[in-house]
């Protein structure tokens, strides 16, 4: 891996991927394909919707309690953020944060995170910022900084853990645990469970701006893949889903149609959708034995007082 410039990379399988996605008794596509330049810009305005309360919950506990999470990261540190987007929360830790090592945003979408990065480096001119792209969901190789880190803490806000299967999260804590390395930490954001109708109206916003986020994910594919989804016979659908504590985001179809993906062709009936997301909702015990699986335990948990959302300091046992 260079050590000041990202480099795309990509899995020799994702094509395969994709389409055994498809081929399932519910066709699904990965929420990583939600994350193309366009993707990356409509989420980051999801974020400032009236209805989506994760972003400025999340700020909020950061900046209340951001005097102990600074001193729980402590000197010297590298802060490697997964899926670092546009990067408003980690402002807030790179502000406080002493004598940092290093700033490692990894993030799938190169043109975003570059941009990001380019931000960050204006506005902290004395940090050694080194943008990483890569899926973050395998084991990728760390830019080596220009002052060796004492170690190294894992950043992973805006509840992203949230969107994977309960075996993906453990997998994907168990990657973080080893990109920590040796006292090595997380620091995590997680939804938490509460009132089902406050989560939906967090993906049912009123200027459909998540829809048209769901609906670019096949404009994606299209573009990058050869597809050819028609977008205007999809329609976006989000419903909490209780007895599995998340939300549950699709494209449905308006009508019987064929799609193709690479060399193989799909048929997809009259009301039948696409899995594209599902966005966990954690109990703090539940998401601690997920941590526990990994190698992680919970040494600090900060709430906002409506308890919507919890960032988590976790280290490795």
């Amino acid at each position: 891996m260079a050590k000041n410039t990202a480099q795309q990379i990509v899995p020799d399988d994702e094509l395969d991927a994709l389409i055994d996605g498809l081929r399932q008794p519910e066709k699904m596509i990965s929420p990583k394909y939600f994350y193309d330049e366009r993707g990356s810009q409509l989420f980051d305005e999801i974020t400032r919707l009236p209805e989506y309360y994760p972003t400025e919950t999340e700020l909020g506990i950061m900046r209340e309690n951001i005097e102990e999470i600074a001193s729980l990261v402590g000197k010297q540190a590298s802060l490697i953020e997964f899926g670092s987007g546009s990067s408003l929360k980690t402002r807030v830790l790179l502000e406080h944060l002493d004598e940092l090592a290093a700033y490692v945003p990894v993030d799938i979408s190169e043109d975003h995170l570059l941009e990001s990065a380019r931000q960050i480096r204006g506005e902290f001119p004395d940090l050694d910022v080194l943008p990483v792209v890569a899926d973050f969901t395998h084991a990728f190789q760390l830019p080596t900084p220009k002052v060796m880190p004492v170690r190294n803490i894992i950043y992973f806000p805006g509840s992203t853990i949230g969107n994977f299967t309960n075996e993906a999260a453990r997998e994907l804590l168990q990657v973080m645990y080893e990109e920590a390395g040796a006292d090595g930490a997380l620091l995590i954001g997680v939804d938490l469970q509460k009132d089902p109708a406050i989560i939906e109206r967090a993906y049912n916003d009123s200027a459909g701006i998540t829809a048209e986020f769901n609906r670019n994910m096949l404009r994606h594919l299209n573009r990058e893949f050869g597809a050819d989804f028609d977008l205007d016979a999809f329609v976006h659908s989000a419903e909490y889903n209780e007895g599995e504590g998340r939300i549950e985001i699709r494209l449905v179809s308006q009508q019987d149609q064929e799609f193709s993906l690479g060399h193989e062709s799909f048929s997809i009936a009259r009301d039948e959708a696409i899995l594209t997301e599902y966005s966990h909702k954690y109990t703090l015990e539940g998401f601690a034995a997920m941590g526990e699986a990994a190698g992680f335990r919970v040494e600090r948990v900060w709430m906002d007082a409506g308890r919507l959302f919890s960032v988590q300091y976790l280290v490795r046992d």
